[in-house]
């Protein structure tokens, strides 16, 4: 540690790598849940597997059209070279989430100094949402890291600290517009390109924006690393652009309860639910705003640079104005916000507070906290985490299978079953069993408190695999013969 840096600081310092490390130990210790990460994993698990890096598959001969590749690309690259495991899956996210943290460090220390981008870095890496979703695998942290690349990239093209360094942001913000396409879509030019455009319109900086940037060579960029996946995809899978396109990116926002979701359920919230989604992504930080507030009260704030406020500001606002009136979304959709709303946050706080390294390293200390109980509870009573994942049930047959046994599951078969069970773990209905193990023994998953689904007479069922999680695990085999 470099003894010029302030006491307050180092504190700071120190406690966000103790929340990276804190954060890297979960990664290993929690098992995928379901949904969303243990369909993410196992969908570039066949990637890797097949070598397909072109269709994201969810799952044998059902392409997933709801996503770009790049997170799946990341994830499965993470498998080839490291192994198939939960801390393989969610270290590409962890590094994108760490890059995120670099772009906040290096535009907040440009243009406010050292001190605020610290600060800055803190209350993003602190964040609820944020610390969830650094390690975890979801395409959301993926398009952060396009966002935050072309909203740093913008304001560095316009004003950055040396020729050099502008000509890089430049080709930053193209590089980002390009990472952002690949990971969500459209949706990505929205997240940026609202915030910039209101920024550009109020500030008036249109001579700037149109010379500054190389938009040509950028455009021509962007559309080398982009399109040709997207015609691949729609070329090997017919009806991919229309479904995501028009599907994901219309209908899906203006269609409350929407039924044409391919992979999941819609959600109806009422109107506004975003900024509550951002209230809770943003906690424990909202607390300190009230400290900060009541601590500064008949105080007049240090200056701030206006055009840079506005910019964060704006940068935090754009994607929950967004999604203001869309009633089909989920907490991570707040997400891209927070970047912007900690580089806003950071200066407002330095501003008008002398001690707000002390509030910071107080929340960080709580969320440091947060996340060692998480990984201990998970560590020593994974039972805790059965009604989110299969892992258990799914590596007790791993333990047990002979040859080419497959795992059944009546209805409904978990994302994670089909991760930890390398993909050997299949859904029948109830009539289906006789005819699938006709031929075989397999084993059977039931939930633990169901009754056992009626077997053929000619089969029977044996029970001492046992509870593995909230299942029960049966070895179905057919019956001697007299």
């Amino acid at each position: 540690m470099k003894s010029g840096l302030p006491k307050a600081e180092r504190l700071l310092v120190v406690l966000l790598a103790g929340l990276v490390l804190a954060r890297l130990a979960t990664m290993a210790i929690l098992p995928l849940m379901d949904t969303t990460e243990a369909r993410y994993a196992e969908i570039a698990r066949k990637m890797a597997a097949l070598g397909d890096w072109v269709t994201p598959w969810a799952d044998d001969d059902v392409p997933f059209w709801g996503k770009p590749p790049f997170s799946f690309w990341i994830t499965a690259l993470s498998f080839r070279l490291l192994g198939v495991s939960e801390f393989a899956a969610r270290l590409p996210h962890l590094l994108c989430a760490v890059l995120v943290g670099l772009l906040v460090w290096d535009i907040s220390r440009r243009v406010e100094g050292r001190r605020v981008a610290i600060i800055a870095v803190s209350l993003l890496a602190g964040s609820t949402l944020f610390l969830v979703s650094a390690a975890a695998v979801m395409t959301d942290m993926a398009l952060v890291l396009g966002t935050a690349a072309e909203l740093y990239g913008f304001w560095g093209g316009l004003f950055g600290t040396s020729e050099r360094h502008r000509r890089l942001s430049a080709w930053i913000f193209f590089l980002g517009l390009a990472v952002g396409l690949l990971a969500k879509g459209p949706v990505a030019l929205v997240l940026s390109g609202v915030p910039i455009g209101l920024w550009v319109l109020i500030e008036n900086r249109w001579k700037e924006t149109f010379t500054r940037l190389p938009w040509i060579p950028g455009a021509l960029l962007v559309a080398v690393l982009v399109l040709p996946w997207y015609w691949l995809a729609e070329e090997k899978t017919p009806g991919f652009l229309e479904y995501f396109i028009v599907g994901e990116h219309w209908k899906r926002f203006v269609e409350p309860g929407w039924t044409g979701d391919l992979y999941g359920r819609a959600h109806n919230f009422p109107i506004g639910t975003i900024w509550l989604f951002a209230l809770i992504a943003a906690l424990p930080w909202p607390f300190t705003v009230l400290i900060v507030t009541w601590e500064a009260r008949g105080r007049k704030p240090l200056p701030r640079e206006r055009s840079w406020a506005r910019y964060t500001l704006l940068w935090a606002l754009a994607p929950l104005l967004f999604f203001t009136a869309s009633r089909n979304i989920i907490w991570t959709y707040a997400l891209p916000c927070l970047p912007g709303a900690s580089l806003f946050m950071a200066g407002w706080f330095a501003a008008r507070s002398e001690r707000i390294e002390q509030w910071v390293a107080s929340g960080l200390a709580i969320m440091i906290a947060l996340t060692i109980g998480a990984g201990t509870g998970a560590a020593f009573f994974p039972q805790l985490l059965d009604d989110v994942t299969a892992r258990a049930v799914a590596v007790a047959y791993l333990g047990r299978r002979q040859a080419d046994e497959p795992l059944y599951f009546v209805k409904h078969r978990p994302f994670s079953a089909t991760f930890y069970s390398q993909n050997a773990a299949r859904v029948l209905r109830e009539d289906e069993l006789a005819t699938a193990l006709s031929e075989k023994s397999g084993y059977l998953a039931v939930p633990a408190g169901l009754p056992l689904p009626k077997l053929p007479p000619d089969l029977e069922a044996d029970e001492t695999p046992g509870n593995h999680g909230k299942y029960r695990l049966l070895h179905v085999r057919r019956k001697p013969a007299d």
